[in-house]
């Protein structure tokens, strides 16, 4: 089981790029970031996490932008969206900017994506919250049409464009990873993606998740094992990544504070320390 970093990228934490290395260097396979373009001040959505909405979520960079300058900075550490609220973005223009990271960085793009919570986030940029999930996997059947060789075209209920081509083309397939723990979020997945991307809380039992997203895989003509599982918010906690290893979890993303640069070198250092004989 491979071993990854997570952080909301804000104008006050950790440099990125800084960030970045320290993952490298210390045997971390990925490091993954989310993101929110603005946080409406209304505040009518419920934060799935609690009552108070963290500072972070008002701070976070634009994670193709921020993700760029990790890619630049590193050599073999792998780098992606966690996750990408796609069905809030332009269609086109994120598989442009998926296509040009990828191939920027030499292939070590992951793309996590999801549909989101906040609602009047979502319709700011024009998203009906009611059919985000619908506009999400129109995008991303989109999305690998445009990273296609070739030309390709699209008519849908939320996405339409006519023969186009949207290149340069990624280097390799782009892996995407659907975060969302509800069954309909896994049949999404065998339909449209390449893993699951689910998170680490609420009693979290990994070898019943696990049997849970085969058994609906293959009822969607998917073979399981082509699958991939990756557990957002681990704890940094040899005796339970050991679980997950044990039941089928191929990468745990720890999750670190939004922290000045410091704190988190701190945290890094210490979380390697921990898990260096077993894990890095």
């Amino acid at each position: 089981m491979k071993i990854g970093l997570g952080i909301f990228a804000t104008d006050y934490t950790i440099d990125i790029g800084e960030l970045a290395m320290l993952a490298e260097s210390n045997g971390f396979e990925s490091l993954l970031i989310p993101e929110h373009t603005h946080i409406p001040t209304s505040r009518q959505s419920p934060w799935p996490g609690g009552a108070d909405l963290p500072k972070e979520y008002y701070h976070t960079f634009d994670p193709f932008v921020a993700l760029a300058i990790a890619a630049a900075k590193t050599s073999t550490l792998k780098l992606g969206t966690g996750i990408c609220l796609l069905p809030q973005r332009d269609t086109i223009t994120t598989a442009k900017s998926v296509a040009s990271l990828e191939r920027l960085s030499n292939g070590r793009f992951i793309f996590g994506v999801g549909a989101g919570w906040n609602r009047e986030e979502l319709e700011h940029h024009g998203t009906a919250f009611s059919t985000r999930f619908e506009r999400l996997e129109e995008q991303l059947a989109a999305c690998r049409l445009l990273w296609g060789e070739g030309a390709a075209r699209f008519t849908g209920d939320h996405v339409n464009f006519s023969e186009s081509v949207c290149a340069p083309k990624p280097l390799g397939h782009v892996p995407i990873l659907i975060g969302g723990e509800s069954d309909h979020t896994l049949r999404r997945i065998a339909r449209l993606g390449d893993g699951w991307l689910p998170r680490a809380r609420h009693g979290f039992d990994a070898a019943l998740e696990l049997a849970r997203f085969a058994r609906i895989a293959e009822k969607e003509g998917r073979d399981p094992s082509t699958l991939t599982t990756t557990l957002f918010g681990a704890p940094p906690v040899p005796e339970v990544l050991d679980g997950y290893r044990s039941a089928g979890v191929d990468r745990a993303i720890i999750i670190l504070r939004s922290e000045p640069a410091e704190q988190v070198a701190k945290t890094v250092a210490d979380i390697t320390g921990r898990l260096k004989s077993s894990f890095l």
